[in-house]
């Protein structure tokens, strides 16, 4: 994985200095060409403004805007920005936080504390196992559907519900 990295331009968005740090050093370890860093979400959005980023780590709770306000607001933004591959960290990894990252369009979730390992992974997955964007009325973000249908079907009624109205003939 450590092919390429170089051109990559990741943005570590942590209101701890400490985990700014431990992220930062792991990723440059492993060879990512640039970083950037940003205290809150607002910094991080600030930042995104003025210089291409290719993947953002962002931590779930910080000051002045917090880590779930930064991902609507990188979805909602023209064009490609909106496409920008999420990390969520955070130091809380309940259920509940979980399906809101998911729901505002996190592309994956990093439980705090964190390990080297796991870091990668998780750029390993957003860089080779990227998810399809979904657009809907109510939501923008990576297709939160991890598991593929057994059968290939990617059309509409995939689900076993679905099939209690429809009629085989």
């Amino acid at each position: 994985m450590t092919q390429g990295l170089g051109a990559l331009r990741i943005l570590v968005v942590d209101d701890n200095e400490q985990m700014r740090t431990i992220i930062g050093t792991v990723l440059a370890a492993a060879g990512v060409g640039r970083l950037y860093y940003a205290t809150d979400g607002r910094h991080g959005l600030d930042q995104l403004m003025s210089q291409p980023v290719d993947l953002a780590y962002v931590d779930y709770e910080m000051p002045t805007m917090n880590g779930l306000d930064f991902i609507s607001r990188v979805r909602a933004l023209p064009g490609e920005a909106r496409y920008l591959p999420i990390i969520m960290l955070t130091g809380h990894s309940d259920l509940p936080r979980l399906n809101a990252a998911r729901d505002r369009g996190v592309n994956e979730f990093l439980a705090k504390p964190v390990t080297a390992r796991d870091i990668l992974k998780r750029l390993e997955s957003v860089i080779l196992r990227p998810r399809p964007y979904v657009a809907a009325t109510d939501f923008f973000g990576p297709d939160r559907r991890r598991r593929r249908s057994p059968t290939g079907y990617t059309g509409p009624m995939r689900r076993a519900v679905d099939q209690a109205g429809v009629l085989e003939l």
